[in-house]
């Protein structure tokens, strides 16, 4: 029964990516809307929140990757944001 408990929170604690990604090192890749520009990414609790505005015919879709270091450099996580025209 404990350890039925157990995978029951453990599941239930590692259902956001992000979260994983965070706390426990990994990657995850988040697709931006179609012609949307990203402007800036923050955390709040375990969420990511990105700021976008619509592109301009002069920018060009990019590639950005945000990357934890740990103090202990064991669980390091790297979280890619990838826009497109």
């Amino acid at each position: 029964m404990k350890r039925t408990i157990l995978v029951l929170a453990l599941v239930v604690t590692l259902t956001s990516c992000n979260s994983i990604a965070r706390h426990f090192g990994g990657n995850q890749t988040i697709s931006i809307p179609a012609g949307e520009k990203l402007k800036n990414v923050t955390w709040e609790g375990n969420d990511l929140w990105y700021l976008t505005r619509k592109m301009n015919p002069s920018d060009s879709a990019e590639t950005y990757q945000l990357h934890e270091q740990s103090n202990l450099g064991v669980l390091q996580g790297t979280i890619t944001l990838i826009e497109t025209k």
